[in-house]
């Protein structure tokens, strides 16, 4: 059975992680594998313009599974190049998957994110929690750090103070907290949850679906880019959306008071 189970409503792809006797948490290659393998699915399918990504059960993502790193088994046996070796060709697919998607993807944490569930949630683009949600950056009151990319996602997502009060004490943010850190855009009620995240992505994808691709690819890119190169490669994109028929049809649609008929990419 798959990890990440997909149902479709429209052009927005929800995924949800079906492992709540774990509290879905990330410990084999079977689920590393769905991740990738789902990506590249979302980036191959232009008829896919939003992803959902959430937990099945109490919480959404529990980390790693502390059990192996106790019996030192899975990504955590062997001698220290083992696993790092086992990091890099293990959990670290994840972030590079995720972080290569071309479409948006909002996190409905349902519940708990702990470990490398909490880096989990900082690696899509929007993150909207339930008042049951709760986020620890907790690696070290395990005697680790983040190997999952976490020190990268995190300060990202709160700033370098707030990323850093949540790693170094490694103690758990209420969702009301991460809501006033800008850990979360939105924070609703638990039966609320779902219908509000896919109620965001459809009105994403009800956009011209290459301007949001395009929209992604810069939002990614002004994390690493100078403003020269920034603007260089926005200019260009530019060039090519007002290209774009569904350009056009946006701007009718402006004009005459109508939703946008855009085509299928």
């Amino acid at each position: 059975m798959s990890f990440l189970n997909q149902e479709r409503d429209g052009h927005v792809l929800i995924l949800t992680m079906s492992s709540p006797e774990t509290r879905n948490a990330l410990t084999g290659d079977d689920q590393f594998d769905d991740f990738e393998q789902v990506c590249r699915e979302v980036n191959d399918n232009k008829g896919i313009r939003v992803c959902v990504l959430t937990g099945e059960g109490s919480a959404f993502c529990a980390g790693g599974n502390v059990k192996d790193m106790r019996d030192r088994t899975g990504l955590f046996s062997g001698d220290p190049f083992d696993q790092a070796d086992a990091y890099r060709r293990g959990i670290q697919r994840i972030p590079r998957a995720i972080h290569a998607l071309n479409v948006p993807i909002i996190a409905a944490v349902n519940g708990p994110a702990v470990g490398a569930g909490c880096d989990l949630a900082t690696m899509c683009d929007i993150r909207i929690a339930s008042s049951k949600a709760m986020f620890a950056e907790s690696f070290v009151k395990l005697g680790i750090i983040p190997g999952d990319g976490g020190a990268w996602f995190l300060p990202r997502a709160v700033g370098y103070s707030n990323a850093c009060k949540m790693a170094f004490s490694g103690e758990p943010v209420q969702a009301d907290e991460a809501l006033r850190m800008g850990l979360v855009s939105e924070v609703v009620a638990p039966e609320d949850l779902m219908g509000r995240s896919v109620e965001l992505a459809r009105s994403i994808a009800a956009n011209p679906p290459h301007a949001v691709r395009l929209t992604k690819q810069l939002m990614r890119a002004s994390e690493n880019a100078s403003l020269d190169e920034l603007l260089d490669k926005s200019a260009a994109f530019q060039a090519v959306c007002h290209a774009e028929p569904d350009h056009q049809e946006a701007v009718a649609a402006f004009f005459e008071k109508r939703p946008g008929v855009y085509r299928e990419i």
